[in-house]
């Protein structure tokens, strides 16, 4: 049976950790936004402009929609760890999953800024292959901290919240 699980949670909450090993146990397809962007955009981006990484973000999201549907109209499973920042990206996901008979589970990882904060700075100096994709200042962690929306008691209908 098809499944999809959009993972949340502001910077620094674990989001890709959580999602390798996550994706490894239950056998899922997993799509992480951070290697498409950097990959993709990094090098056109000389400032730190919402609209213009947003805007990117959006085409993205729509390539990996469209291998996402091909899994699971195979009835497989998909994970998508794209950061979701607001409930309109989560439920443009959500949406599309429910045209196609699939209720998606969200999951929301959260912890204290202090504890995230220390997370993004170790991932900075270690940069782990496996979850730096790349360097996330103090600048875009600040910038991007009011702009997360935790998601509401009806969008973890079919998720969970997760405190790490």
């Amino acid at each position: 049976m098809a499944k999809l699980i959009l993972v949340c949670g502001p910077s620094g909450s674990g989001k890709t950790t959580y999602s390798l090993a996550l994706s490894k146990e239950i056998g899922a397809i997993r799509f992480s936004i951070d290697p498409w962007m950097q990959t993709l955009f990094a090098k056109d981006m000389v400032s730190l402009d919402y609209s213009w990484m947003i805007e990117r973000v959006n085409r993205c999201y729509e390539q990996i929609w469209d291998v996402s549907e091909q899994i699971l109209s195979l009835d497989g499973t998909v994970l998508l760890d794209l950061g979701f920042t607001t409930k309109e990206q989560r439920d443009v996901f959500s949406n599309k999953a429910n045209a196609l008979g699939i209720n998606a589970e969200i999951h929301y990882l959260d912890a204290p800024k202090e504890t995230r904060k220390k997370r993004v700075e170790k991932r900075n100096t270690e940069k782990d292959p496996a979850v730096y994709a790349f360097e996330v200042t103090n600048m875009m962690f600040n910038f991007m901290e009011p702009k997360f929306e935790p998601p509401c008691a009806e969008e973890l209908k079919y998720g969970r919240q997760i405190n790490t």
